[in-house]
Parts: C-alpha cells; sequence; structure tokens
C-alpha cells in the first residue's frame, strides 16, 4: 500500500471563487486525501429541516475534479445553535453540577435520546446523499470523541441511561450490585437501581467501584453513539470509516469503538502535547520545545495501529504553531517532515495536515495551516512538498511485528484515575515512562489490547498497572514464551474494584510474590536502589519465594522473577526502569541498543528508520543525523 498525504479542508470558510484554485494547488503539492464536512451542520441546515447541499456537492466536485479523494466527516461535534432551543436539555454536565454551554464545541452529552436520534438523522441524510459518490473515499465519524473533557457527563440523561445499564449488568439484582460494590461500608447499600445516583457531589469521595462503573458505562455510551452513525454509514457506503481519536484522551475505551471501524486516526501536535500533556519536565520541555517528545507520538502511533487493527492514518498532523497549548512556538525546520516520516515509519497509511489554510477568525485564527490566510505558502508546505517527492521516489514502507509489546487497558486507565493513590500517579504517564525506557533502549515496541490471548513471536511483553488481570489474560501470558513484566499495581483489583484477598495480588500463576503493604511516597522521598536508580511515587512491600532482580540500598526486594514472569513493586525512576529492562531484555535473548538522546530507530520489515528529535547534531552508528534529521538503513 502506498503512502500518501492529505490535508483538512473548510470550503465554507471561503469563497466558492477559490476553491478550484486551492484544488489545483492540493494536488500540485502532491496531497491525495482531503477532509471535509466534519463542522458544517450549521450550513447544511441553517434552520430546523431547512437543508442546502448544494454548496457541498459543488466542493466535492471541485475537489474530485482534481483526482482528490474526499474523507467526509459527520457534523455532530458541533450542533447549531437552534438545535439547543429544540434540546435545552442536551449539553453535557460538569461533575459540579453546571451544563456545558453554546459557543464552541462538542456541546452535547452522549446520554441525550433527542440529540442521539438528530445525530442519527444527519447522518442518514449525509449517507444518502454521498453514500455512492465516487470521490467520496473514506468517512470520520463526528470529531475527536473525549476532547474538552466530554465524555463524562452528569446530566439527568445521563443519570437515567446508568440506572438502565446498571440493572443490565447485574440481571437486574440489586443485591448483587450491594455485595459486589461492598455497599455495607457506610450505609451505602440501595434498595433498587433507582436509588442510584451519579457519583458526584457527594460530601467526600464517593464508593470508587460507582466510579468505575460510571466511568465504564460513559464509555460505553460513546461506543454506542458512534455505532450508531457507522451502521447507517455503512446502510449506503462501502467506503472505509475512521474516527480521530487524541492524545492522551483515555476517558472511552478505543480498543472498543475501533472494532466498529476499518480505520484508526489519530489527531498529533507534537508541540502543543508537550506543553499540555506530555507531564515533561521544565527541562525537557524547554530542549524539546520546537520538536516535541522524541516517544509521545511514536507511543500513539503504535496504539491507534493497534486500534485500527494494522489500519491507522494521522488526520491532524500540526503544520506550524498552534494555538491553544500554554506556549505555542514554531517547528524547528524539518521537524513537519520528520514527523510524516515517523508516522510512515510506524505503519500510517495516511498523514494529513491540519489545516490548508489558517482561519483569519474565531477560535483557531493563530492556529497555523499549510497556507497563511493570504494563501501564501506557509513553511510547512515546503516540507509536505519534499515528502510527496520523497514518497514518489522511496519504496514503500513495510511493516512489520515487534519484538517487544506493552498492553494498553484504558480500564486500568479509570481505575488509576478513581485511585490513583498518591497525587501525579497516572496509568498512562506509567505506560509513557515504560514505553521511553524501550525506545531508549532501540527498541521497536507493539502496543495490544488487553483482550489479546496469543503473543506467539514477542520475545518481552510488559503489562505494567493493570489493575485488573483477568484470569485468561494471565494464564495466557504465563504459556507464552516471552519474557513478562508486571506491576505496578498488576492484579491489585477484582472487576468490581475490590483487593482480592485469596490469594493477595497479585496472584501471578508460576510466581509467588504477595503485595503485603502499600504507600505512596512524596516527590522529595524517594528510595534508592541498590546499584542505581530509585523508586519514586509508590512503592509496594514485596514478599515470596521468587528470585530478587531488584532491591533497595536496604535490602528491600523491588521486583522478583520466577521463569520468564518478573513483578516490579515500584514505580521506577529511568535509570530503574533502564535497569529492569535490560536484566529481563538479556535473559529474553533481546538485543538492546543504548540510543543517543533525541535519537530513536524504528524497525520494519526492509528497514531500519532513525530519527533525531533532539536540536543538535548527534553522532550515530549510522552516521551524522543533523537537527531533525531522517535516515533510513536497508536491513
Amino acid at each position: 500500500m502506498k503512502r500518501t498525504l492529505g490535508t483538512c479542508y473548510y470550503p465554507e470558510h471561503w469563497p466558492e471563487e477559490i476553491w478550484a484554485d486551492d484544488a489545483a494547488r492540493m494536488k500540485a503539492a502532491g496531497l491525495t486525501w482531503i477532509r471535509i464536512g466534519e463542522f458544517s451542520w450549521s450550513k447544511l441546515e441553517p434552520t430546523p429541516g431547512d437543508l442546502h447541499w448544494d454548496w457541498l456537492d459543488r466542493a466535492i466536485e471541485t475537489l474530485g475534479a482534481q483526482g482528490l479523494r474526499v474523507v467526509l466527516g459527520t457534523p455532530t461535534a458541533t450542533p447549531p445553535r437552534w438545535m439547543a432551543e429544540r434540546h435545552p436539555d442536551m449539553f453535557a454536565v460538569t461533575a459540579e453540577g453546571q451544563p456545558r454551554g453554546f459557543g464552541s464545541r462538542r456541546h452535547y452529552c452522549f446520554s441525550h435520546k433527542g440529540y442521539f436520534a438528530e445525530s442519527q438523522r444527519i447522518t442518514r441524510l449525509m449517507a444518502e446523499r454521498y453514500g455512492a459518490n465516487p470521490h467520496v473515499a473514506a468517512w470520520q465519524t463526528d470529531n475527536e470523541y473525549g476532547c474538552h473533557d466530554t465524555v463524562i457527563s452528569y446530566s439527568d440523561a445521563a443519570q437515567t441511561a446508568f440506572r438502565a445499564w446498571l440493572a443490565e449488568q447485574f440481571d437486574g439484582e440489586i443485591d448483587a450490585l450491594n455485595a459486589a460494590w461492598g455497599n455495607v461500608f457506610w450505609s451505602m447499600e440501595y434498595r433498587s437501581f433507582d436509588e442510584i445516583g451519579l457519583p458526584n457531589l457527594t460530601v467526600t469521595e464517593p464508593n470508587p467501584a460507582h466510579v468505575l462503573a460510571f466511568r465504564r458505562f460513559s464509555s460505553d455510551q460513546v461506543v454506542a453513539f458512534n455505532r450508531a452513525q457507522v451502521e447507517i454509514i455503512k446502510a449506503h457506503s462501502t467506503a472505509p470509516i475512521s474516527h480521530n481519536y487524541m492524545g492522551r484522551i483515555t476517558d472511552f475505551d478505543h480498543f472498543k469503538l475501533g472494532e466498529d471501524l476499518e480505520i484508526a486516526t489519530w489527531d498529533s501536535y507534537p508541540l502543543g502535547f508537550l506543553e499540555d500533556r506530555v507531564g515533561a519536565s521544565p527541562e525537557e520541555q524547554r530542549a524539546y520545545a520546537r520538536q516535541g517528545d522524541p516517544d509521545f507520538q511514536a507511543l500513539h502511533h503504535d496504539l491507534y495501529r493497534a486500534v485500527g487493527r494494522g489500519r491507522w492514518w494521522v488526520m491532524e498532523q500540526q503544520p506550524g504553531p498552534v494555538n491553544w497549548a500554554p506556549y505555542n512556538p514554531a517547528p524547528l525546520p524539518g521537524m513537519v517532515r520528520l514527523w510524516t516520516w515517523e508516522a510512515f515509519a510506524h505503519g500510517a497509511e495516511a498523514v494529513c495536515y491540519f489545516r490548508w489554510r489558517q482561519a483569519p477568525f474565531a477560535q483557531e485564527q493563530m492556529h497555523a495551516g499549510l497556507l497563511r490566510p493570504d494563501s501564501q505558502d506557509a513553511p510547512a508546505m515546503y516540507e509536505a512538498m519534499d515528502v510527496a517527492a520523497e514518497l514518489g521516489a522511496a519504496a514503500d514502507v513495510q511493516p512489520a511485528q515487534a519484538p517487544v509489546a506493552i498492553l494498553f487497558d484504558y480500564d486500568a486507565d479509570w481505575a488509576w484515575s478513581t485511585q490513583p493513590h498518591g497525587a501525579g500517579l497516572s496509568y498512562f504517564q506509567l505506560i509513557l515512562e515504560h514505553y521511553k525506557a524501550l525506545r531508549r533502549a532501540g527498541q521497536t515496541i507493539d502496543i495490544l489490547p488487553p483482550e489479546t490471548r496469543d503473543f506467539t513471536g514477542y520475545k518481552m511483553i510488559l503489562a505494567p498497572g493493570m489493575m485488573h488481570l483477568p484470569e485468561p489474560l494471565k494464564e495466557a501470558l504465563a504459556r507464552s514464551e516471552a519474557a513478562v513484566i508486571y506491576g505496578p499495581r498488576s492484579g491489585a483489583r477484582d472487576g468490581h474494584f475490590s483487593i482480592p484477598t485469596s490469594p493477595m495480588p497479585p496472584a501471578l500463576p508460576g510466581l509467588d510474590v504477595t503485595v503485603a503493604r502499600v504507600e505512596s511516597l512524596r516527590p522529595d522521598m524517594p528510595i534508592a536502589l541498590k546499584g542505581g536508580g530509585a523508586v519514586r511515587g509508590y512503592r509496594e512491600e514485596l514478599e515470596g519465594t521468587a528470585e530478587v532482580v531488584l532491591e533497595t540500598s536496604e535490602g528491600a526486594a523491588v521486583a522478583l522473577r520466577a521463569g520468564r514472569q518478573t513483578y516490579c513493586g515500584g514505580w521506577l525512576d529511568a535509570e530503574g526502569l533502564d535497569r529492569l529492562i535490560a536484566t529481563v531484555a538479556q535473559a529474553a535473548g533481546l538485543e538492546l541498543r543504548q540510543m543517543p538522546e533525541g535519537v530513536r530507530t524504528r524497525r520494519t520489515a526492509t528497514e531500519v528508520f532513525w530519527f533525531n528529535h533532539s536540536a543538535e547534531p548527534v553522532e550515530t552508528e549510522v552516521g551524522l543525523l543533523p537537527p531533525a534529521g531522517v535516515k533510513r538503513i536497508a536491513l
């Protein structure tokens, strides 16, 4: 499959007289895919039932006349103002009980039946009109589910739907729910499902089992909302359907939503993400201010390759300064090209730049595009054209299974956020730090869903922080030929957020380890490891007869191993993680490579990519890599 480029276009923002010129310039720049329509509801239906398709017909035809392929988005992320008047209670409600308002986007509650039906209606009308259009070669449902904290809603509609969801989960047996949640504690027992409220506005923390159940329900509501659109589109079109996920948005299960889609896409903003969600230190933010974190984008590339079952794109690639982060620097020259090639090295089918032309109005007027507001080429245009030329001249990227895998579990993320036990502790951050350690060691990595049971071909598998480990997964990992790293908190809770007591966690087959006690540590209270590194943030006191492979300077076990299984009972710093992975990798026969600061590799079936994310040239084993340098080495 030949890799391709694209962009996001908003014909409704521009005079129709320039559409043809825009389309010709897109074609000349080497672009293939043009996403349109996802925010266009008020132009399509300015008043209820008054449908205006003619402009969208002409826009699609104008793009198609140049041989461009359209990704058509359903417009449900931005319901028009009249929709709020028709359904005044459609807005999501915050944990503090305040409804979200009109005036930006994503202003709806997934549980509102009236808006659910409206979203089906506009999707059906769009699919009926464009499902057979030869220029519409792919679809996108909605836009960025979960962005702006919009999955979890404490509305009346959510409460009604949550009660029905719980009744189904517990087969209508309220006593079963009371027992599973431990509601005897603090006299929280319910007599019927109709008595159950939402886990907000409580005097102190709500029952964690209640919170986790509400998080699972909220995720299912997103999946159901998306599935309704997918079913409608598939009734009228054979083109593949996608959704554009966001970086570090974990409020719904992307694997479950992705089961209904052909392609997973995500929106990659390396500089904005470095400032507002990577968790980097001030020193790291300064060092990578114009390049982005060396690993954050790669982690998401690997995650969405798994969500898409091998088929994935970058639907929005940052081309210049954004408008929404605390600080918004311009990319280092060459970084737009590097980000694009990095996505292709991880298996992306397409990379689409956001956006074609910078808007001179409204909320995103400070967000750069491939064109300036005056339609002159912006710096990123030249880098995109360079990539287009390189794609035409180079052999295609051939993906291959990685030797190392990390299990990623959205349910574990909800469990950690429900009960972090210490300030700043999060499942996603734990995963990111393990991923970073593997990348520092020169590894190519796959991300796997928690439902995986076949681990054939992997030499090492990491399952840190999976607070609930189902028995079939434990058994599959124990049977595998891979070296497996668990912990911290792996297997710490059952499916309803209670601590297993017979046996105590982690209860891993063939590995005699018991977590006897846990503590969270102040940032100024790290516990030194013998031989280098430290435990920080979170520590478990371990008991058992397994071999000690890491211990504190005072001789307390931190990691225990039996056979191919290792349990680590602490949140390790970078040096500690590097030591743990090196120890396990050696036993697994996995060759590690210590990477220079800011340099990363990605191995495919036929070559190895080298990327320099630093702002300085770096000498490597394959020669000097300039800042933002990319090198392909054939195997």
